[in-house]
């Protein structure tokens, strides 16, 4: 075939692509009016985890399962933008990593509105302002973000969906390596690269920021400074990458949570997250966990954290494997709640790989 022939065959694909995607665009927006009737909110992810198994299914390549998911993120976008118009509340500025994780899970068609702090993007939904929120809650290597832990004890909000994303750090500046005197960042980021920070730059001031792009911010108008933040920031606010890759261990990720005022229905494969105190004595820990073993629950994490309102009292946030719906979990937190001080679900959500 010729290459003229070739390239009207891909025109007249185009033409019937378009066609069919404004039909898929036109349903949509009769999803969202079912939605708004019944005021179920319009991101849906179960149905997101739905769609994008199906895709990689029916891909026979020989484009990859990953370009396909990018493509279809973005017309989910636009799908949910003429659903309606959705406002993301996330941590940080332009660049931030929060927002390449929210723009990861929602596309570039939705209004993303910068937060300063996790409790301004927690204020914004609670309040209605925004629909949904992202913000960082785990890096593999540092581990938890207490400020968001400290937020989910006391807000109603619910978890319901994570984002898992890949970690690249860059040093940045205007200047040179030898020139950088001071270095903002995140101080998770700060302890994600705490060895070369040490054999490279020993000397440096290390200054902790809100965030990775705000950290990119301030080193864009200070002399003799420098930032840790994604290539991203450093493109927005015009410096010079020094250093890529500079976090310790390679491969390292941080988990996020979309925060909403809506629980999300069971998929099949989901993970849960709740929040108990004890009664203060002997054996109470252990015996909190025996529901879990009992009908046979996986926990995937394990976490404390002091409750501020009485010394040596404590949180405890679990996370394990299934949803608040299904009935063992029901049977297991059924009967922990009948032993614990204090039980909250934070949300369940779908997993993600």
């Amino acid at each position: 075939m010729s290459l003229d022939s070739l390239r009207k065959k891909i025109d007249s694909i185009d033409a019937r692509m378009i066609d069919l995607l404004n039909e898929r665009a036109a349903l949509c927006q009769e999803i969202g009016q079912h939605k708004l009737k019944s005021r179920k909110g319009i991101y849906a992810p179960a149905r997101e985890k739905q769609v994008l198994e199906n895709i990689r299914k029916l891909n026979k390549g020989p484009m990859t399962a990953e370009a396909f998911e990018a493509i279809y993120r973005e017309i989910m976008s636009s799908s949910l933008a003429l659903e309606k118009p959705l406002q993301i509340a996330y941590l940080g500025i332009d660049g931030s990593y929060t927002h390449l994780a929210a723009n990861k899970k929602f596309g570039s068609q939705v209004d993303y509105l910068p937060c300063d702090t996790v409790l301004d993007v927690f204020q914004q939904v609670e309040s209605d302002a925004c629909d949904y929120g992202v913000v960082p809650i785990e890096n593999s290597t540092e581990g938890v973000v207490t400020h968001t832990i400290d937020m989910l004890v006391d807000s109603e909000l619910k978890i319901c969906a994570q984002i898992l994303m890949k970690i690249s750090h860059n040093l940045v500046s205007k200047v040179s390596l030898r020139q950088v005197k001071k270095i903002y960042s995140n101080p998770q980021v700060f302890g994600q690269c705490r060895n070369w920070l040490h054999k490279n730059i020993p000397g440096a001031a290390l200054v902790p920021c809100e965030s990775t792009s705000k950290a990119a911010q301030k080193a864009a108008k200070e002399k003799q400074t420098g930032a840790i933040c994604s290539s991203l920031a450093a493109q927005i606010y015009g410096l010079k990458v020094l250093k890529s890759n500079i976090q310790d261990i390679a491969h390292n990720s941080t988990r996020f949570l979309v925060i909403a005022k809506q629980d999300v229905p069971a998929t099949g494969r989901d993970r849960t997250t709740i929040l108990f105190s004890i009664k203060d004595k002997a054996g109470a820990l252990h015996a909190m966990l025996t529901p879990f073993l009992k009908h046979k629950i996986n926990l995937t994490k394990i976490e404390s954290r002091p409750s501020k309102k009485r010394a040596w009292d404590y949180y405890f946030f679990v996370d394990f494997e299934g949803h608040r719906t299904d009935r063992k979990v029901k049977l297991a937190l059924s009967q922990l709640e009948n032993m614990c001080k204090y039980l909250k679900v934070v949300g369940s959500y779908p997993v993600v790989d």
